[in-house]
């Protein structure tokens, strides 16, 4: 196993915890995790790496070893825009010159999809793993959302507590059956801590339970990557449930077609995996970001 080292970063607000594998002279990977995720979880991504690389992940705001931000009476302080200002600090620390290849998976991806619109210049290559972004809503849905969200500042929403490690990691298991037993372990010591009662909570603000009061606008999505200069890989799983989800009764094809704003889009997809591609097929998505940054 390549062991990473942990620094911690003050960006916008808040103290990110960053992991870093690799030489420090080595090419850079600059890699985003998903919602309730940790920057660990690309461990056996980077043991799968053929070549030399340095890879930069860190916690995300609220998740991890990361920081909370502080609510100010609000509810969540968890607005998207702030990710990409996060982002936007990592890189001027870390790289504040030339262009970099970011990576993301699920909450991860539309984070470095949308970032790499923004700041076109700073981006060369984009690895979206098992991100679609969400389904378009109807503004009739907008009251009900805001009402929601109300209901939810009123009464923030908690995080269960488990028994054991084993507890942790059999839950992994029970979201991704594929998920062999000792990556499972693995994980759960890095997704959680003891509660101080002889259990464990997971590392991850309960706030990021809470649904945002603004409803998702895809046209203003799509415009922003139709700035996209770099590169950009969409890697999927056959048959992906998390897609098939979003996209309900709207046709996959149909769905789909929002990638049409990038520029230079393409795409592969990863059998015998599920949402999480990078924990089933290490291997194979290894390979397909090794050969499109390289």
């Amino acid at each position: 196993m390549n062991l990473s080292r942990s620094e911690f970063v003050d960006v916008t607000g808040v103290r990110l915890h960053v992991r870093r594998w690799g030489a420090g002279d080595a090419p850079v990977l600059f890699m985003l995790h998903g919602w309730m995720d940790v920057a660990a979880s690309f461990q056996f991504f980077v043991d799968a790496l053929s070549g030399d690389w340095q890879v930069i992940a860190p916690d995300l705001r609220g998740f991890g070893q990361s920081g909370w931000p502080v609510a100010q009476g609000r509810g969540s302080n968890y607005w998207f825009p702030d990710y990409l200002a996060d982002l936007d600090a990592l890189l001027a620390h870390y790289a504040p010159e030339g262009q970099v290849d970011l990576v993301g998976h699920s909450l991860g991806a539309n984070i470095v999809c949308l970032y790499a619109g923004v700041r076109p210049e700073r981006v060369r290559r984009v690895v979206d793993l098992e991100g679609f972004g969400l389904p378009a809503p109807a503004s009739a849905q907008a009251p009900g959302r805001m009402r929601a969200w109300l209901d939810e500042v009123r009464t923030p929403p908690q995080l269960r507590a488990y028994a054991s490690l084993d507890a942790v990691a059999a839950r992994l298991v029970k979201t991704n059956p594929r998920l062999i037993a000792p990556r499972a372990r693995f994980l759960a010591e890095h997704w959680s801590k003891p509660d101080g009662e002889g259990g464990y909570v997971l590392l991850a603000d309960p706030a990021h339970k809470m649904r945002g009061p603004l409803l998702y606008q895809l046209d203003e999505v799509m415009a922003i990557w139709s700035q996209v200069r770099a590169k950009v890989l969409h890697v999927e799983a056959a048959g992906s449930e998390t897609l098939a989800r979003l996209a309900g009764a709207v046709p996959i094809d149909e769905f789909k077609r929002r990638f049409t704003a990038f520029p230079d889009w393409r795409e592969r997809i990863v059998y015998g995996a599920g949402h999480m591609v990078h924990h089933d097929q290490p291997e194979e998505v290894a390979r397909l970001i090794e050969a499109f940054c390289a």
